[in-house]
Order: C-alpha cells, then sequence, then structure tokens
C-alpha cells in the first residue's frame, strides 16, 4: 500500500473539534473506478454511458490528481491512499461515507448498504489511519449492516461540528436507529428529515441538498417534503448563526449543494466546488459565498457523472 503522509503530519486532537472545518484531508486514488450498479437504485445521479471502463478510469485519475494537485497548491494537507486493484470497487473514490473523525481522536466505522462498497473499509487501511494519527478510539458501527440499518458517513451526516447538530435525510442509505447509534456515542443533537428529489424519490445522502461552512449554510429547502421538518431545519440554522443560501432542485441536480469548507495550514478559510456547481450558481450566490471563503473550483465532470457524487463526496476531513 502507498501513503504519502508528507502533508498531513499533525494528527487531530482537541484543538479542532471546536472548528467547523480542517486542513487536513483524507483522499482515495481510485484503481477501479466506473458505474456501480449496486448503488445505482438509490442514487439517480449515477449515469451509465457504457464507456469502455479504461477510458473511465484513466479520466477519473486525471480528474482526481489534478484535484489534489490544486488543493495542495492552496496549502491544504492532502493525504493520499491508493487504492487497490481487487476486489473491484468503484466508488472508493468517496471515502467520506465509509469512514469519519472526530474531535479527542474518534474514527467512526460506518454501516454501508452496497455490500461492494463494504469492500473499501478494508482492514490495513484502517489499521494505517489509526497508526498515522492520534486515533484514541474506533467507533464500528458496521455491525447494523447485519440488520439491514445503514449510515454513509458524512454523505448521510452533514455535521455541525461547533454546535453539535447532526443534519440527515432519512433514505435506504440513511437510518433512523444508525443515526441515534452515532448521535449518542458522540453526543450529537439529531436533526432527521424526509426528502423527495425531481423523480419523487428520497434523496440518497444528505450532503448532495445541504452544505454547511463555518458562517453559512448552502440549502435546498425544496427538497425537504414535510413542511414542519424544513421550518425546523431553517429555523435551527438560523439560531446556530448561518447564514442562508437557498439553491434550487435543479441547482441541485448541478452538485451545488455538495460542496465542502476546507482550510490551509494557515488557518485561510476555502470551498471546494466543482464546476458544474460553479456554473449554476448565479452572480449573487457567488457573492454571498466569496463573503466567508475563496472558493476552489474543481474538474470532475466523469467522476460526477459515472459516480453520482462530487467533491464533497470525495473528501474525508481529519480531525
Amino acid at each position: 500500500m502507498h501513503f504519502n503522509f508528507n502533508q498531513a503530519q499533525d494528527g487531530f486532537g482537541n484543538k479542532l473539534s471546536a472548528q467547523q472545518s480542517t486542513s487536513q484531508i483524507l483522499m482515495i486514488r481510485p484503481a477501479r473506478f466506473g458505474f456501480n450498479s449496486e448503488t445505482a437504485d438509490s442514487n439517480s445521479f449515477q449515469e451509465n454511458s457504457g464507456e469502455e471502463a479504461s477510458a473511465i478510469q484513466n479520466r477519473a485519475l486525471a480528474e482526481f490528481d489534478a484535484m489534489v494537485e490544486k488543493l495542495r497548491s492552496k496549502g491544504v494537507k492532502i493525504l493520499v491512499a491508493d487504492d487497490t486493484d481487487l476486489p473491484i470497487k468503484p466508488d472508493a473514490i468517496f471515502p467520506n461515507n465509509w469512514v469519519s473523525f472526530h474531535g479527542r481522536g474518534v474514527m467512526v466505522l460506518h454501516p454501508m448498504k452496497a455490500r461492494n462498497r463494504r469492500w473499501e473499509r478494508r482492514p490495513v487501511l484502517v489499521r494505517t489511519l489509526k497508526c498515522g494519527f492520534q486515533v484514541k478510539t474506533i467507533l464500528d458501527l458496521s455491525e447494523s449492516e447485519s440488520r439491514g440499518e445503514f449510515l454513509e458517513g458524512t454523505g448521510s451526516l452533514v455535521l455541525d461540528r461547533i454546535h453539535h447538530i447532526a443534519y440527515a435525510a432519512l433514505s435506504p442509505r440513511t437510518h433512523m436507529s444508525a443515526l441515534k447509534d452515532f448521535c449518542d456515542h458522540l453526543e450529537y443533537e439529531l436533526h432527521a428529515f424526509h426528502t423527495l428529489d425531481f423523480k419523487g424519490q428520497e434523496i440518497y445522502h444528505t450532503n448532495v441538498i445541504l452544505t454547511l461552512g463555518t458562517d453559512f449554510a448552502v440549502i435546498c429547502a425544496e427538497a425537504i417534503s414535510d413542511e414542519e421538518e424544513r421550518n425546523s431545519v431553517l429555523k435551527t440554522l438560523q439560531q446556530s448563526g448561518k447564514d442562508l443560501i437557498l439553491i434550487s432542485p435543479e441547482q441541485v441536480q448541478n452538485y451545488c449543494g455538495n460542496m465542502l469548507e476546507v482550510r490551509s495550514e494557515e488557518g485561510r478559510a476555502f470551498l471546494v466546488v466543482s464546476e458544474t456547481a460553479l456554473k449554476a450558481f448565479d452572480s449573487s450566490q457567488i457573492r454571498q459565498l466569496e463573503k466567508y471563503v475563496e472558493l476552489i473550483p474543481v474538474s470532475i465532470n466523469t467522476i460526477e457523472k459515472v459516480g453520482g457524487g462530487s467533491a464533497r463526496c470525495m473528501m474525508a476531513e481529519i480531525f
């Protein structure tokens, strides 16, 4: 296994636990990226072009490497781990679903719906992360897979780490019992809600309709189908001091909700956004975002179309 720790040596600890964003990011360089038929039933963003697998993999690799280089050029510390060739893990490029990191040295292993995504939780990789950082506790929630209950990391959970509030859209990949387990262990206040996408099905991950920064929240309120739940979420966001930036369902389809606030080692705040999403924002929304962060646009068209995930999904924050 190849690891590059040269940009992520500081570990994580208590000082970061009260911050929304971090300067240390885990990314997985894919070995066999492609269309995942096991996840397509619940992810309406995926597109199966039928293109040759090697061509898709080569383009995805180029997009991945360019994104890593761009983030590092801004002073963000990126830990890159190589995926293994076998077993085939077409979604390994999205590590934020199987692992999440938290203050006080806690690493959480999450239960995944698709069987071929469970292979992403490689024991060797888990051990390497444990040894490379100040991991004091591994909270393994994956046992709930045997009960058909799932919670796919910071795809299912959008966390206000400052106020310890967890926002979660219930779906085939996000179950209430698993949510309660997470929130009980890590002492988060839970706000769960129901959603519908443009096809009338539940939105597969919360992080396609909600991005939280330190001072702002980008949300598609229209996607929350229950009015009482919608009002409760908006009220909680406002009470926690977030400047609301409302996006439309059409903008959701262009990944305007799937972004991540990160920081340079010096503490400068950035927002990683795909070029697809950036083009879909209007000028007033961009100005509102730029009050708080510098935008880092990344070109990941192949990864978005084939994988059904965008910039946020490719990054697991290390706290």
